[in-house]
């Protein structure tokens, strides 16, 4: 059985231990290593493997964007799931333009955090679509209009396209094949090729890419 190594990274004592005992009761997790803040985080990485890393994004010293961003730069394998307080934060929205694979509230319960870190170790993204439209009505105003000159989509064909404005709902492969009428093998595999032709790394990059270029505004 495969041991997902997990590491917690927040300022609070007390999150750290309640994160550290919901993953210790799972037979196929450990904790391999917590930290207070970004800083400490990427020094733990560089010595410490690890598969799934819980990141808070309001941290002193070095925050969790700026430790997300310097973890996927320089090419970690750990894919990292940020922590926050609220869900119309600005500063979750910043993490997961800097390459975080989704974001998770503090509040979250114990199934809803091991279920997230399952994912995430599973190359997918957790992005509730109920929290995603709300997150990214509220960061809307900042967001850039529509872009002049070359398409950036034009790779892509109609389908994937039509793919690329349901994925930037948020919703899972299972619930766009039931919207589009498609097998989930099958919007799996244009997800896959959406992926491909745009360099992105996962589908949470083609959510942010599909809002800053304005091929969906929130409210669609």
């Amino acid at each position: 059985m495969t041991t997902i190594r997990v590491v917690l990274v927040d300022d609070q004592q007390l999150i750290r231990t309640g994160l550290a005992m919901v993953v210790a009761a799972e037979d196929d997790m450990r904790v391999v290593g917590q930290a207070a803040d970004g800083a400490a985080a990427l020094d733990l990485l560089a010595t410490t493997p690890a598969d799934v890393v819980l990141m808070d994004v309001r941290m002193p010293r070095m925050d969790g964007v700026e430790a997300t961003r310097r973890i996927v730069e320089r090419g970690d394998a750990a894919r990292v799931l940020v922590l926050t307080t609220f869900d119309l934060d600005e500063h979750a929205f910043a993490a997961l333009k800097a390459g975080a694979s989704g974001f998770l509230l503090k509040d979250a319960s114990a199934e809803d955090v091991i279920a997230a870190i399952r994912t995430v170790h599973a190359g997918e993204a957790v992005l509730a679509p109920t929290t995603t439209r709300r997150l990214l009505a509220h960061v809307a105003p900042d967001l850039p209009g529509p872009r002049s000159g070359p398409d950036p989509f034009e790779r892509l064909t109609d389908r994937e396209r039509e793919l690329l404005v349901e994925l930037a709902t948020g919703e899972s492969n299972a619930e766009i094949a039931r919207r589009l009428y498609l097998s989930e093998a099958t919007v799996k595999t244009h997800v896959g090729r959406i992926l491909a032709k745009l360099g992105l790394r996962d589908r949470v990059q083609a959510v942010v890419l599909a809002y800053e270029t304005g091929l969906v505004r929130p409210g669609r």
